[in-house]
């Protein structure tokens, strides 16, 4: 990873001059628009606002619609779009290895709408170029895949393939892989979308693509690969030197990303990745009065949004941001390290800040007093702990002194030595 950092001056500078660019609702003789704006009643100017690049950029309310990598887009707004576009060359080229422009992509309002997105690209892939019907197209994904890919498969009338992994390790049972997609295409599935996981949500697990592959491929010749890497899209590229689902290698198409959880950015800033020549398949030529069309689920969206990302990303430059992962990884290898004296069983990718206690090892009463996740409030199996910014070293103590003693008490610690 190769971006630079940008210091706050300068980065507060490109944002206004960026907002220069934009047409000003307040000063130009706009009619035909039916957008505007916030609110002055409720979000008036304040002196600050000078200093204030995100929140200027948040009030003039630039609205984002369309697909810029694809074609210029809406011309009212170049100035925050072009850091929009630099924002996505610096995920799809440095972080996930695409080639210089080969890509297309936009900020979406989250991973989930991203991930449709990638289901319903190649949904109308497989019927414009094959003439599918819905019916003949799955989705095939490990159980501890997000929900979003369920969604996505309910709305798009595709059939969802969910597969089961190992208790301890959580990768995919090759066997039942084989199962599922026999099943399918005996039932007539012709198509397949494979979603991989980098970093899934309850467990930070990452999928391995190779064999994966190479049990789908003797099932369908016919498929394409999306990454969800909208949790560890920011931690694992530079914390693991894996590049296997990443761009770099040939059979992924397109990639998931989430800037409002690691990145730290407003909520509603995924971010959507594909390979060129697919996003054309969910263009919106009904879109007319759009210029350039639209080809995106949402429509109209935030210029905000992306612009705080992009923000965050120069602060920050690649060696900072990667030390930054690293602080993370390290804290989060501290807790690993007690875990393992106490012989607590756990699940966790050594790449990634997650950690999932297994629920015969903590009670339910420890982990809501520190506010663990559980997989299923319905009967938790597991409780996870995610390392973020916000989590202190002394909370962290405090959680672990109160686990040696409850486990003391419990005779557990006992039971094992």
């Amino acid at each position: 990873m190769y971006w630079g950092k940008l210091s706050t001056e300068t980065v507060k500078e490109k944002v206004f001059d960026a907002l220069n660019k934009n047409l000003n609702y307040a000063t130009e003789p706009i009619l035909g628009l039916p957008g505007t704006y916030l609110d002055r009643e409720q979000f008036y100017d304040s002196p600050f606002l000078k200093e204030a690049a995100y929140l200027s950029v948040l009030m003039n309310n630039p609205n984002h619609i369309g697909c810029h990598t694809y074609n210029q887009g809406e011309k009212y707004f170049l100035g925050t779009q072009q850091l929009e576009l630099d924002l996505l060359r610096i995920c799809a080229e440095e972080i996930f290895g695409a080639p210089k422009l080969q890509y297309d992509g936009y900020v979406a309002p989250g991973g989930t709408e991203a991930n449709i997105q990638a289901q319903w690209m190649y949904r109308n892939y497989f019927v414009q170029k094959n003439n599918a019907k819905f019916s003949e197209i799955g989705v095939v994904f490990s159980e501890d895949a997000h929900y979003s890919v369920y969604k996505g498969a309910n709305l798009l009338g595709i059939r969802p393939i969910a597969v089961k992994v190992n208790h301890d390790d959580r990768q995919i049972l090759l066997d039942d892989l084989h199962t599922q997609l026999k099943i399918a295409h005996d039932d007539g599935i012709k198509y397949l979308v494979v979603h991989l996981s980098m970093g899934t949500t309850i467990f930070g697990s990452v999928d391995e693509p190779n064999s994966f592959l190479e049990v789908a491929k003797q099932y369908f010749k016919e498929y394409f690969v999306h990454v969800d890497a909208a949790f560890g899209g920011f931690i694992y590229p530079f914390s693991s030197s894996n590049k296997d689902l990443t761009f770099q290698n040939p059979e992924i198409s397109s990639i998931t990303i989430d800037g409002h959880k690691m990145l730290q950015s407003p909520y509603g800033t995924g971010i959507f990745l594909c390979r060129k020549g697919l996003i054309e398949n969910v263009q919106t030529p009904e879109a007319a009065y759009v210029y350039g069309s639209d080809f995106t689920l949402c429509g109209s969206r935030s210029g905000a949004n992306a612009i705080s990302i992009w923000m965050i990303l120069m602060t920050h430059g690649s060696v900072g941001w990667t030390e930054s992962i690293h602080d993370l990884v390290e804290r989060t290898n501290y807790i690993s390290n007690a875990l393992d004296i106490m012989e607590v069983k756990y699940y966790r990718n050594p790449y990634m800040n997650i950690i999932a206690i297994d629920a015969n090892e903590v009670s339910e009463e420890l982990a809501k007093r520190y506010f663990l996740v559980a997989d299923n409030y319905n009967n938790p199996q597991w409780w996870k702990i995610v390392v973020m910014v916000h989590v202190k070293q002394e909370t962290l103590d405090e959680f672990l002194e109160d686990l040696k003693k409850e486990r003391k008490e419990s005779g557990l610690l006992a039971k094992k030595h």
